[in-house]
């Protein structure tokens, strides 16, 4: 089992940067494959970026050149660092560990406003 809990969302104009955090319980951090998702009302969750256990990145064609995901497997956190934020960016932003063994775990998700 593994529990995520995302923090850093929150109210900023356009232009401005926020971090995102998911820190995770558990063990074996270091060899799961982490993905940030983003989620509008009436959407579906798209994939923002993902990291895997060895550092490599992937990142959507929207997000890219402003949006760094890394991840600290000391401290078992995944960070979602957002620069030149869009309103268009504006959704829930949730984390995702997996699959592991076949099974993906979810955290609750932390909003992310942008005024324009």
């Amino acid at each position: 089992q593994v529990q995520l809990v995302e923090s850093g969302g929150g109210l900023v104009q356009a232009g401005e940067s926020l971090r995102l955090s998911c820190a995770a319980s558990g063990n074996d951090f270091s060899i799961i494959a982490m993905t940030w998702y983003r989620q509008t009302p009436g959407n579906q969750r798209e994939l923002v970026a993902s990291i895997t256990s060895g550092g490599s990145t992937n990142y959507a064609e929207s997000v890219k050149g402003r949006f760094t995901i890394s991840r600290d497997n000391v401290k078992n956190t995944v960070y979602l660092q957002m620069n030149s934020l869009k309103p268009e960016d504006t959704a829930v932003y949730y984390c995702k560990a997996g699959p592991i063994y076949g099974m993906n775990y979810w955290g609750k998700g932390t909003l992310v406003t942008v005024s324009s």
